[in-house]
């Protein structure tokens, strides 16, 4: 798909006219997130971290995952699929690795620790209140609810747990064994619906529709000592980074951008094509210029610069307005699609409104 972008710079525009330039790039280049078609089953799934079932023989595997940035292919191979039921969402990973390792036994500890697979789920797709869920190979969990990204001062609810949830491990090898070489490891997971729609505005199973959500696994270069797995040091005692391997590309190092997530649709009637609706396009572009305003605020002490550009997109001219109001301000766009108004807030929540 094509984008135009045409940018007018007036005189009270506070930004430089590279920070404009960088605005065209970035919506101009804008990567477009990938999508699932989940199919809903009638048989009954066991949660044994192997997926036998027939239905899961059937469900179509994702893309490999790809590192964070979208750059980079990882070193080595992950992928998922997804299932549901009326009662239940399912999911199952498959990782490679020669090397499978976990220390950590304690639920709702940092399981990033150790290498891991992550689920984020946004019902909504307004980038608020949204569900976090990692596990490593111990099968050990860590479930948690978030109000608002990071970047919006949010507050992480760690007490959260999920309610029924049904979690398997299948090691393709030995766990904590250096003496073996691993093929890998898998992960089963069924999540209830009647917890997950507790974040949804409709609070119904997602029958015909889609919900933003995205995957990661984070890796670590490890240490043996006697035998044991721990993560690897530098020279000066500090741990080396991590690799961080998404299914849909955040572009930024940072999960915790729900706007770049993936797109799962739920398939009622088996269809296997789901088309991102126009408007979700135009929903992209206001989080860029989001995210620019949140940084021209920090870098001239919480002003708002003014904001004016123009873009073509499906042969329509589209200008985003920036809007303020007492001590916030939102970006809006009037979506010739389907005439409604798409926000974007000072405190990053996406609304959809008639006008």
């Amino acid at each position: 798909m094509k984008y135009t972008c045409n940018y007018h710079l007036p005189n009270r525009l506070r930004p430089t006219f590279v920070m404009l330039i960088f605005f065209c790039i970035s919506i101009c280049a804008q990567h477009v997130p990938r999508q699932y078609v989940a199919q809903k089953i009638t048989d009954r799934i066991q949660i044994d971290g192997e997926a036998k079932e027939v239905s899961w023989e059937k469900a179509e595997w994702s893309a490999n995952f790809i590192d964070i940035e979208g750059q980079k292919s990882p070193r080595y191979r992950t992928r998922m699929k997804m299932l549901w039921d009326d009662t239940y969402l399912y999911f199952f990973a498959q990782m490679e690795e020669p090397h499978v390792w976990a220390n950590l036994k304690k639920r709702d500890t940092v399981i990033f620790y150790n290498n891991d697979f992550e689920i984020f789920i946004d019902p909504d797709g307004d980038t608020h209140n949204y569900y976090e869920f990692e596990m490593n190979a111990l099968n050990t969990v860590w479930d948690l609810f978030l109000t608002k990204p990071y970047r919006n001062r949010g507050k992480i609810i760690d007490s959260w747990d999920i309610q029924g949830l049904k979690t398997a491990v299948h090691i393709d090898g030995t766990i904590n064994d250096s003496d073996d070489q691993d093929n890998g490891w898998g992960v089963e997971i069924a999540i209830p619906w009647k917890v997950l729609t507790e974040a949804s505005a409709s609070n119904e199973v997602p029958k015909n529709q889609f919900w933003r959500i995205n995957f990661s696994r984070v890796n670590w270069d490890f240490d043996l000592k006697n035998g044991q797995y721990s993560r690897k040091k530098d020279g000066n005692g500090k741990f080396l980074p991590e690799y961080n391997w998404v299914w849909s590309p955040q572009g930024v190092i940072n999960m915790h951008e729900p706007e770049h997530w993936g797109y799962v649709f739920f398939s009622v009637d088996g269809s296997d094509k789901f088309d991102i609706p126009k408007d979700d396009y135009l929903k992209w572009y206001l989080y860029v210029l989001a995210r620019k305003l949140w940084t021209a605020e920090k870098e001239n002490n919480a002003e708002i610069p003014e904001l004016q550009e123009t873009f073509e997109f499906e042969g329509r001219s589209i200008t985003p307005v920036l809007n303020r109001y007492g001590n916030g301000w939102n970006v809006t766009i009037r979506s010739p699609f389907s005439n409604t108004i798409l926000s974007v807030s000072e405190d990053g929540k996406f609304t959809k409104y008639d006008q």
